[in-house]
């Protein structure tokens, strides 16, 4: 029982992080999709276009590790 008690704290405050960071990229990605002219959708999936997918997987990691350094500190 003392292992629970001393754990919850951090390990709630660990999952409303989580939720947070995640709420935080989807947003993100949702401002870019706004900002582009194209449809990232479209271009990935009906014209298989992989450089924008890599591009994309770079861009959302970067911002993972930024979202992650801010709400860590």
């Amino acid at each position: 029982m003392d292992f629970l008690a001393q754990h919850a704290g951090p390990l709630a405050a660990s999952v409303l992080y989580a939720v947070v960071g995640a709420v935080t990229l989807c947003g993100l990605f949702w401002v870019v999709e706004l900002i582009l002219p194209f449809s990232i959708r479209k271009e990935i999936e009906d014209d298989h276009n992989t450089a924008l997918g890599v591009i994309l997987a770079g861009f959302l990691i970067a911002l993972s590790i930024i979202v992650a350094a801010a709400i860590g500190g």
